[in-house]
């Protein structure tokens, strides 16, 4: 067992291997990198992340089950005070996060989660299959007669954010301009951030708590159907849930309700184009598509990467881990290990045992998991049904800046 970073054998053995996530083939297609550092050196140190990064199954499922030893509070990591001293102290994201369900612990991550576990249900989920076939199908019409079209822009992000809006409560003249507030956000949830990102995130957090605090008091005097009422009402009953909480759950869920989604559609939708005798098949049997939406989500999922902090020093991989440092857990590199899922990067809509974690693993399993697999699945369903011929334009493709967030800019096709 070691504690240290890296060990002489591995330097000799092999090659530097360094995880570095601010290198452009690192954006364009991350998955090279994850099968050497999970080869190399799958408990690996990064001096440039000041984290310990892992990119084998196993221990990434590990450490997620293991709420014991494990934290996703930011507040036990060693480095946080520091890295909050840094931006100047904490401004108004640090202090929304600490209000966010997917970074506490229990006993307050699970009242949290229970407040909102009920909108998020299989059952739920399904029942609004028809309102999103709708939505699906006008965002279609309205692109139909010109033979192209933009997946992300005319379809993978409106698609989402009109579903979470709905459900939430907000108005439809409201839905634009929550676009660039949770790009911003999306970026600070990167394990290397600047100064610049997290201004940007800042304002974005004062932006967007402005919005629900005067919409929450138009909901408390007139409450509606919606997920937002609901939980103003849970609040107002006192000692279950702050109005900070309240603000902070509605921006988790509205930015979490849209960006994974747009993500999954966009990548999955690459991938199809990419391997045609996949995209074949499906056409042939639209009823592999529940499979089909699981191998996209293994295969390039919207989520890369997520972190834990060490409570108590332990081995991992014949490395310690000591209290109070983190690792990040490289879901994307979990979900290519051979060990796991053979021929790992061959795209195969028919994968038998399709265990991918990329909603993570434990606990915190995204509340939001059957929702985006419903949405995914009309949506890639209605494409081909209705517009048979699609293919790329062959336009160069731009990923979006961030890393543990993995999307297109934009996805450009004809029909």
């Amino acid at each position: 067992m070691s504690s240290q970073p890296a060990t002489a054998e591995l330097e000799m053995s092999s090659p530097p291997v360094e995880f570095n996530p601010f290198l452009p083939e690192f954006h364009e297609n991350p998955y090279p990198i994850y099968h050497r550092l999970r080869s190399v050196d799958p408990v690996h140190w990064s001096d440039i992340a000041g984290r310990w990064v892992l990119t084998r199954y196993s221990d990434c499922v590990a450490l997620l089950r293991d709420a014991t030893r494990f934290s996703a509070d930011p507040n036990t990591w060693n480095q946080f005070t520091e890295f909050v001293a840094a931006q100047g102290g904490p401004g108004p994201l640090t202090e929304m996060e600490k209000d966010w369900m997917l970074l506490k612990d229990p006993p307050d991550h699970t009242r949290l989660r229970t407040l909102v576990t009920k909108a998020f249900t299989p059952r739920v989920a399904e029942g609004m299959r028809p309102r999103v076939q709708a939505i699906v199908d006008d965002l279609l019409d309205a692109v139909q007669a010109t033979g192209r079209m933009d997946v992300i822009a005319d379809l993978a992000f409106p698609l989402p954010t009109i579903v979470i809006c709905e459900m939430l409560g907000v108005p439809p003249e409201d839905r634009e301009q929550f676009k660039g507030w949770t790009r911003d956000l999306a970026r600070s949830l990167d394990p290397i951030v600047t100064p610049e990102i997290i201004a940007a995130a800042d304002q974005a957090t004062v932006a967007f708590t402005d919005y629900f605090r005067t919409l929450i008091a138009i909901r408390r005097k007139n409450p509606q159907p919606d997920l937002l009422s609901g939980l103003i009402a849970t609040e107002e009953q006192g000692d279950r849930l702050t109005e900070d909480e309240l603000i902070a759950t509605a921006i988790l869920l509205l930015g979490a309700g849209h960006e994974t989604t747009m993500n999954l559609i966009g990548n999955g939708m690459l991938a199809l184009l990419r391997n045609p005798e996949q995209l074949e098949k499906l056409k042939r049997d639209p009823t592999l598509m529940p499979s089909a939406v699981e191998e996209f989500l293994r295969y390039d999922g919207s989520v890369q990467m997520t972190a834990r902090t060490a409570l108590v020093d332990v081995e991992v991989g014949g490395k310690m881990i000591p209290k109070g440092v983190q690792a990040i857990i490289v879901l994307g590199a979990a979900n290519r290990d051979p060990a796991q899922f053979p021929d790992p990067d061959r795209l195969d809509i028919t994968r038998p045992d399709n265990r991918h974690i990329v909603f993570s693993y434990g606990i915190h399993h995204c509340l939001g998991a059957p929702l985006a697999r419903v949405e995914a699945q009309v949506t890639i369903n209605t494409l081909l049904r209705r517009m048979p011929n699609l293919q790329l334009t062959g336009e160069p493709l731009e990923w979006r800046e961030t890393v543990t967030l993995r999307g297109l800019k934009a996805l450009p096709i004809t029909f």
